[in-house]
């Protein structure tokens, strides 16, 4: 619990402390204890990152309330030059909605908007809008979200015993299997 306290006092000093000084310092300590990268126009004070936000690089236009963000997830810009109209294209960062959760290693990129209540897969790429109460998953694959299930995160948490009695049950079965 040690390393969570310190890692949100970091990413709380990161995003909203008002001294410049106090915001570049936290940034560095993100960067260099948990390779984390956190700049945002907009970024709610509740929006948790599950593993102290390990590997993540979040450059987004606005995360919003209830967000959970976890391990190795990039969130940022895949905007272009065209050298033949000298102009960038695909200007703008991803805009997050409420209560929406980007699992593991999913990218999140360009100018899109992650409706509210959508869930990003584990390892998906998004491109493009998603509509509120979706799935995302893939390579800009999208289904509406069913809603008689949380995926990836619901309070409360399984156990870690729950979880490991889980993982005994499978490794048994694996087992007999062979």
């Amino acid at each position: 619990m040690i390393y969570m306290s310190e890692f949100n006092t970091l990413f709380h000093q990161n995003c909203f402390d008002p001294d410049p000084a106090v915001r570049q310092q936290a940034a560095t300590r993100l960067e260099h204890d948990y390779g984390c990268e956190i700049n945002c126009v907009h970024i709610d004070p509740s929006v948790m990152f599950a593993h102290h936000a390990k590997g993540c690089i979040i450059a987004a236009a606005k995360i919003d309330t209830g967000t959970v963000i976890y391990q190795n997830v990039t969130i940022g810009s895949n905007m272009k030059f065209n050298k033949i109209t000298n102009q960038w294209e695909n200007l703008g960062n991803p805009v997050i909605g409420p209560n929406v959760v980007i699992s593991d290693g999913a990218k999140v990129l360009g100018p899109i908007i992650i409706g509210a209540n959508s869930v990003i897969g584990a390892g998906a790429i998004i491109t493009k809008d998603v509509p509120a109460n979706s799935v995302a998953y893939g390579v800009n694959r999208i289904k509406p979200k069913d809603d008689t299930y949380d995926l990836v995160f619901h309070n409360p948490m399984p156990t870690p015993d729950a979880i490991i009695t889980a993982c005994e049950a499978l490794i048994a079965k694996s087992e007999t299997a062979n």
